[in-house]
């Protein structure tokens, strides 16, 4: 009989001797009926022909082992011991039959490789992935060594393989190998298997588990989904484990336990009893938010960002999601969340210790972009300024077309979890071959997006916005330009929906925007317009390594003119997130100047492959991609006149997202387009 204990793959196996029918059981106490007689003699064993040996009599040993049997002390011992190995190796050669490999030079230094014959059709990777990591022939794979060496390699791997061979529940597996030469002056280790049968599993027991309340036993059992006849498989067994563990901590059991599996096995009969201790512990709901420190924000803060209210059924994962938005916070370091015991004997109380972070940040830019010039950018910001989760931003910048400065407030979690409040003011001045501008601007919004922790389906935004704005135009037949101030209201709104599979980089699903501002204008009289713009995205796997991704947009501009529409509220198309390939702005209609100045209406589309390569570990990937775009001075959108951009892209997938590089080139340039364009920017290009 074979008692296995699982803590965890791959198994350790724990004899234990049967006990002799004709030895006394005990009683229900623990005592045996009658004592042991030490000086009884033995049962005699049927069939068992092999003699007592002699122990007075001092054996002869078969062959002499070196007392260090690691690897390393091999090697550092094989000049004093060249002549035992040579000697060893030769008698082993004359002995060995005639299919056995006999090594011509001990000594000699030689490569190998390794392949298994036997294995079971059933064998899963899981076998091949832990033999790869654990294998002392694989870890020494490069590196030549004799044939001494790589025997006693060999002979670890084949302990190594029975072991992992009983996770699958091969218990009666013989491994052993040969050696073969391979004619590229290399040695073939081959590790032949004989598996024998798969033994299954007879009773399952979860003592204990009884203790939950009606109806849970039951559902518990049915979600830890192992039945007896199943093949015994320790992976699956403490999947099962995890499920029970789950399916527990999600129903109210805030304390629940189990305890290792143990597997009797039943050679005779290929069977294994499985025996899992289970201590389910009392049901319970949620109660109140405790919090030891509440500078930053205090319990009812906390309790409005949980996705659980008092009363509610204990669930282990709305815990772990408190844990997550509150580092997304930004403003703590560490947290712990542990449910203790409450005054109310039916709930528990979430106690919630955190760690301030780091609270406020000094950050700087430089850079250079193709069309828009060389930028610095810089700022300070204090994330909770105003208690909870009031941020404070300064920032300016100072660049060849743009020089600007603002301060920003953002309230995070506003009156429900993930609401953001915004508001800003802004002063700029903007020196673009499109438009010049001086502005003035107060905006703010309310908006529910998505973010690195929560992806969400839907999304939006809505706000207001207020501006002056001084701006350089085009006017009259002959083209001339002039400058002329423009007071603006908007009331921006956003909506999104998203059903692609990551924020940065999605590589299945789709993803519709549309986005709409009613706008007045006061300006030699006032006038009203609608600007909108709808945005679509789909991404197609192909392969595990290629995903073709489209996107198309359409934008519009109707109830006024192209020319009293202030210059930096109408379309504009080239750049790095349009038409790559062209400069930032430059598509479209263009002065006498050749300057774009923009349009009432606009068409992009875009193709691109995302192919990963196997460089840098699989994190370097190509995209070849081709764009196309152009913007109408009518309201309606068209495909005549389109521009055309194509180039290659380089993806660094880091832990953080993708980072993109994309050099284009304009395939029909109108005069003055540079010839190459270069983006860099963090994530996908949509």
């Amino acid at each position: 009989m074979l008692v296995v204990l699982l803590m965890g793959s791959p198994v350790r196996p724990i004899y234990a001797q049967t006990a002799d029918p004709v030895v006394s059981a005990p009683d229900d106490q623990g005592e045996f009926d009658e004592p042991l007689d030490p000086d009884q003699e033995l049962t005699e064993f049927p069939d068992f022909g092999v003699e007592w040996p002699d122990l007075e009599q001092v054996a002869e040993p078969v062959f002499e082992e070196s007392e260090e049997e690691s690897e390393p002390a091999l090697a550092e011992n094989d000049e004093a011991d060249d002549q035992t190995i040579q000697t060893a190796s030769e008698e082993l050669a004359a002995d060995a039959p005639l299919n056995v490999y006999r090594p011509t030079d001990a000594l000699a230094e030689t490569a190998y490789r390794i392949s298994f014959d036997g294995l079971p059709e059933a064998i899963g990777e899981a076998f091949m992935t832990r033999f790869n990591i654990l294998s002392v022939l694989e870890q020494y794979r490069g590196d030549e060594a004799n044939f001494a060496q790589i025997r006693r390699r060999v002979q670890s791997d084949e302990e190594l393989v029975e072991r992992l061979l009983r996770i699958e529940g091969y218990y009666d597996a013989v491994v052993q190998s040969r050696f073969e030469a391979d004619g590229d002056e290399r040695l073939e280790v081959i590790i032949n298997v004989q598996a024998g049968p798969q033994y299954q599993l007879d009773e399952i027991a979860l003592p204990g588990l009884e203790s939950a309340l009606a109806p849970d036993p039951e559902n518990f059992r049915e979600r830890f989904g192992l039945e007896s006849g199943e093949v015994i498989n320790s992976d699956r067994i403490m999947d099962a484990k995890g499920r029970l563990d789950l399916a527990m901590a999600e129903n109210g059991y805030p304390f629940a336990e189990t305890a290792e599996p143990e597997l009797e096995i039943d050679h005779a009969e290929r069977l294994g009893d499985l025996d899992i201790k289970v201590t389910p512990g009392g049901k319970y709901n949620f109660g109140s938010i405790v919090m030891d420190r509440t500078d930053l924000f205090g319990p009812d803060h906390v309790q409005m960002i949980a996705r659980f209210d008092p009363g509610d059924v204990y669930q282990a994962s709305d815990v772990e999601d408190l844990r997550r938005a509150l580092i997304a916070t930004g403003l703590i370091s560490t947290v712990s969340i542990d449910p203790v015991v409450a005054e109310d004997p039916a709930a528990v109380d979430i106690a919630v210790n955190v760690t301030p972070a780091p609270l406020r940040t000094i950050a700087g830019e430089l850079g250079y972009g193709t069309g828009e010039g060389a930028r610095a950018a810089a700022s300070w910001e204090h994330r909770n300024f105003f208690p909870p989760e009031g941020l404070i931003r300064f920032s300016g910048v100072l660049g060849t077309q743009e020089q600007s400065g603002s301060i920003a407030y953002r309230r995070s979690n506003y009156r429900r979890r993930d609401n953001i409040l915004n508001g800003r003011t802004a002063l700029s001045v903007v020196d673009r071959p499109a438009f010049k501008a001086q502005t003035f601007s107060v905006a703010a919004n309310i908006e529910r997006l998505s973010n690195l922790i929560y992806q969400k389906r839907w999304s939006w935004s809505a706000g207001i916005e207020l501006l002056a704005s001084r701006e350089t135009d085009v006017t009259g037949p002959a083209d001339a330009t002039g400058r002329e101030t423009f007071f603006i209201g908007s009331l921006p709104g956003l909506v999104t929906y998203d059903a692609s599979d990551d924020l940065l980089d999605p590589t299945s699903g789709f993803r519709l925007s549309a986005r709409v501002a009613p706008e007045a204008s006061l300006q030699n009289g006032s006038f009203f317009y609608v600007r909108s713009q709808v945005d679509g995205s789909a991404y197609f796997p192909v392969s595990d390594k290629i995903v073709l991704a489209g996107r198309a947009r359409l934008g519009s501009i109707v109830g006024a003119g192209n020319n009293r529409i202030a210059p930096s509220r109408r379309l504009y198309s080239g750049g790095g997130g349009s038409v790559r390939g062209y400069g930032y702005q430059s598509i479209g209609p263009r002065d006498a100047n050749n300057d774009p100045v923009g349009g009432r209406s606009l068409v992009e589309f875009s193709l691109e492959a995302r192919v990963r390569t196997g460089f840098l570990d699989g994190n370097l990937g190509i995209v070849p991609f081709i764009d196309a775009g152009n913007v109408y001075t009518s309201s309606t959108p068209g495909v005549s006149g389109m521009r055309y951009g194509a180039g290659l892209g380089m993806r660094y997938y880091s832990d953080f997202g993708p980072i993109r590089i994309d050099v284009g080139t304009p395939i029909n340039p109108q005069p003055g387009d540079s010839p190459v364009a270069v983006y860099v920017s963090l994530g996908q290009a949509f």
